[in-house]
């Protein structure tokens, strides 16, 4: 599945919004041989949008597409929990696949609500593979599936593991790249809300750090950055919301927006949407994040009364934003 890169030479400011600080991420000096060659490249993120949730989730995405018109990039991903492959989300699922030759998917675990088969839902999306890898030019990008089943210590209704065939996978990928990998998934290896078996996932991108430039995911809905066995881990914010459960309900909208959409009262929505641009520079030796920052519609989980996270956590990662974070080589 190898893409070739069509590197724009625009270059105008992605975002203006406001005072969000620029944090710093380390990267390992091994990358250093890889990461010397290559043409610049930018990549438009979105993650968690959630169409069967949201009220005005195909304006959000919208609003996401128009800027990457403007903007564009190399390639378009969404990081899943995007839509349920129902009729009426169609129209949306095609206008992200249309927006860019290179748009990809990634599985959430939201995806395959109301009974679809990953490989149902893969199919609409047009995805060629549940996992799968993609020759950008300048990185390899390496998409994984976060929802493998038979995890031994699964916790939850959703599957989040990735399972030993995948393992062997990913490990292969990364022993013959002679390119630096970005590791995208929908469900966290490290940080907030991880998978099942993080740290075996863990194991391995620590194993061949020296090729890895980044980790992303979504799933979280925080704003988060970790640094695990020389790889950094960094969590994409979803584009809508946060989500409080059935013990916080509350309705921060209309009656008439919460009657359509039932289980907005169980969220702190966010007022306009969170995407992000990556942009990975080899001559300059710089990755960069460059976030959307957004504010709550009504109260926001701490003044709900919200405890799964601590106040602290709270504060630092669960916030309406996608941070920006510049990386230097």
């Amino acid at each position: 599945m190898k893409k070739k890169s069509h590197t724009s030479n625009s270059r105008r400011d992605f975002l203006k919004t406001s005072s969000v600080s620029v944090l710093s991420l380390a990267i390992p000096e091994s990358v250093l041989d890889l990461f010397s060659f290559g043409e610049k490249l930018r990549i438009g993120l979105i993650s968690d949008l959630h169409l069967d949730i949201i009220h005005d989730g195909p304006e959000r995405l919208q609003a996401f597409l128009e800027e990457m018109k403007l903007e564009k990039p190399d390639a378009l991903i969404q990081m899943g929990d995007f839509a349920i492959p129902n009729p009426e989300n169609l129209a949306s699922i095609q206008a992200f696949n249309a927006a860019h030759t290179h748009a990809f998917h990634v599985l959430g675990n939201h995806d395959m609500d109301g009974g679809f088969s990953k490989k149902e839902v893969a199919r609409i999306f047009g995805m060629e593979d549940l996992y799968y890898a993609v020759d950008l030019g300048s990185v390899l990008l390496l998409v994984l599936d976060g929802n493998d089943p038979d995890s031994p210590t699964k916790k939850g209704f959703y599957d989040s593991y990735i399972g030993p065939t995948q393992q062997a996978w990913l490990a292969a990928e990364l022993e013959k790249s002679q390119k630096p990998c970005v590791i995208i998934s929908h469900q966290p290896i490290a940080g907030i809300y991880t998978i099942d078996n993080a740290s075996e996932i863990q194991a391995i991108l620590s194993r061949f750090s020296s090729k890895i430039l980044l980790a992303i995911n979504g799933h979280a809905h925080v704003d988060q950055q970790v640094e695990v066995g020389g790889v950094n881990y960094v969590h994409i914010n979803s584009a809508s919301y946060y989500w409080v459960g059935e013990a916080l309900e509350h309705e921060s909208l209309s009656q008439e927006i919460h009657q359509k959409h039932p289980s907005l009262k169980y969220t702190c929505p966010y007022l306009k949407p969170l995407f992000a641009m990556l942009t990975i520079d080899p001559k300059a030796k710089k990755i960069t994040i460059e976030g959307k920052k957004s504010e709550w519609i009504g109260p926001s989980p701490f003044e709900l009364g919200y405890t799964i996270l601590t106040e602290a956590e709270q504060e630092k990662y669960l916030q309406p934003k996608i941070s920006d974070r510049k990386v230097r080589v």
